[in-house]
């Protein structure tokens, strides 16, 4: 079976380089699988995991939005953050939902721009908490 190199770059630093087999992810449009000899294309992501797939295992990365280039042989994911389960502290994303979800409770003297900012750091929270209990 042949393979492909990942990099998962933040614009703190490089979190993954790797040869794989197939990565899934979760687009704006819905979720991809990437495989050797995808087509080439450039598409946004989702706050959501990726799966990434190496032989039996299995590894997920809590992304935090972001974009996805898939090359011939090469797929770089460009990502607003991204955590493996044993890097995210799962009491401050609990906190955090917990922030959040009282934040959009809350309607009063919000402005659009507030509630929005409150989804996505749900949603992030989410996510990280999903991928720590994987």
């Amino acid at each position: 079976m042949s393979t492909f190199l990942l990099e998962i770059v933040t614009p703190e630093r490089l979190v993954f380089t790797e040869q794989v087999d197939s990565i899934i992810v979760r687009g704006v449009e819905g979720e991809l699988g990437i495989m050797p000899g995808h087509i080439p294309m450039v598409t946004p992501l989702q706050i959501a995991p990726i799966i990434i797939k190496n032989g039996k295992q299995n590894k997920q990365v809590a992304i935090g939005g972001g974009f996805i280039e898939v090359r011939k042989d090469k797929v770089v994911v460009l990502a607003e953050s991204a955590e493996f389960p044993e890097s995210i502290d799962v009491d401050r994303a609990r906190a955090a939902k917990e922030r959040a979800e009282r934040r959009l409770s809350s309607q009063s003297n919000q402005d659009h721009f507030d509630h929005r900012r409150a989804e996505i750091a749900l949603q992030k929270a989410v996510n990280r908490i999903n991928v720590y209990g994987k």
